[in-house]
């Protein structure tokens, strides 16, 4: 079953080309992506409309890791990311959706991000903490202006 929703907001000193970026190269993403203490592999990557993608995350103290993948189901260059995101694990089912919505503003961009169809046995607060600690590091990756 499928019940939780979870409903962020931030703004990023970067362009929203280069947030946009951020979601969809597979360095980029498995820099910023994984929560604290969680390593990613992406496996496979075809960022296009029905493209798909598939990664895992794994715990470093424990070892222990889980795999996801997903289409590709809206991708409106420096505005708009959507996708599907499924478990591997039998036990996580469903299917949930994410909304990434980019705008930009005076300082940089404003990011929205709606997940919606949150596995009924994960606890929404433990989603909210790990998309809060993600976007700690996206910030960290697309913010500094580094000269070439």
């Amino acid at each position: 079953m499928t019940t939780g929703t979870v409903n962020l907001h931030r703004v990023l000193r970067a362009t929203p080309e280069r947030v946009y970026r951020a979601f969809l190269e597979a360095d980029a993403l498995a820099k910023w992506l994984p929560p604290y203490g969680f390593t990613c592999q992406v496996h496979h990557m075809d960022p296009r409309v029905g493209g798909t993608f598939k990664m895992s995350f794994r715990n470093f103290g424990t070892g222990n890791g889980h795999s996801f993948g997903g289409e590709y189901l809206e991708l409106t260059p420096s505005e708009k990311i959507r996708y599907t995101d499924r478990f591997d694990d039998p036990n996580l089912p469903g299917q949930m959706v994410t909304t990434v919505s980019l705008r930009q503003v005076s300082c940089g961009t404003e990011l929205t991000v709606v997940q919606e169809g949150v596995p009924e046995v994960i606890p929404v607060e433990m989603c909210y903490l790990g998309w809060q600690e993600s976007l700690v590091q996206l910030a960290k990756l697309v913010e500094p202006e580094i000269p070439g």
